[in-house]
């Protein structure tokens, strides 16, 4: 079966007036954003997430994994992002994974709901229980505009916000992408409240300060946090990429 790519955008994409670069900051003044090493192939990224045991979590077998990469390579431009779909590994179980030096990852604890946090409405992902992210951005240029700025401009130009669990993906394979004064939201996963509304926190990658509940041991830890949609914060970027690709079956 060939790899079929998901091209659709989020259909809910609040109607805000995108901010004038030029009035903002693109980050911490005096920090420039160093150069984002490219992704391993997918062999390899199959073989890291093999490697973290991400398969057992997803209830896989590491033949299933390498066949299904197998597939997708074949057909898929070099430099995607393999992700397991996040019905199958959740972000609470891939947040412990993550490293930076000697420092295990976290969920902060006032989003222990974190798993609860799905695909904007529009924003569908392959059904299959891989797939890749092409063409995977940290978003730096739009660092210091809000999440509720952001995604239009996102959608304006033909890209989709990654969800909490591709990003997360991103940090394992590339922890070089969560760095000091320059980390990243992935404004698209949000949570629905009653009636549908959005709840008004948006999930973000980052490193922690060691200040108030992560606690000091956790100084220097990647962290799955949040951030409120119409917040800015100078550090933050929004991850984006140009498809979802997807090979049915495992």
């Amino acid at each position: 079966m060939t790899p079929r790519t998901t091209t659709s955008s989020p259909a809910a994409a609040p109607s805000v007036r995108s901010p004038d670069p030029t009035t903002l900051s693109s980050g911490t003044p005096g920090a420039t954003p160093s150069a984002l090493l490219p992704l391993p192939s997918l062999a390899d990224q199959a073989e890291r997430l093999i490697a973290l045991g991400v398969h057992d979590l997803a209830g896989l077998s590491g033949r299933e994994v390498r066949h299904a990469v197998g597939r997708l390579a074949a057909s898929v431009p070099d430099g995607g992002l393999l992700a397991v779909h996040p019905r199958l590994a959740a972000p609470s179980v891939l947040a412990p994974l993550l490293r930076l030096g000697d420092k295990e990852g976290f969920v902060v604890v006032d989003m222990d709901d974190v798993d609860r946090f799905e695909p904007l409405e529009g924003l569908e992902l392959p059904e299959e229980a891989l797939y890749v992210v092409t063409d995977v951005e940290r978003g730096d240029d739009m660092a210091n505009w809000s999440p509720d700025e952001a995604l239009p401009e996102i959608v304006r130009r033909g890209r989709t916000p990654l969800v909490l669990s591709e990003g997360i993906h991103w940090a394992l394979q590339a922890p070089d992408v969560v760095a000091r004064n320059h980390c990243f939201m992935t404004i698209g996963s949000r949570l629905r409240k009653d009636k549908g509304r959005l709840d008004s926190r948006t999930p973000a990658v980052w490193i922690s300060n060691g200040t108030g509940r992560d606690g000091k041991e956790r100084r220097g830890a990647p962290k799955v946090g949040w951030c409120w949609a119409g917040n800015r914060h100078t550090w933050l970027g929004f991850a984006s990429g140009a498809h979802r690709v997807g090979t049915e079956g495992r």
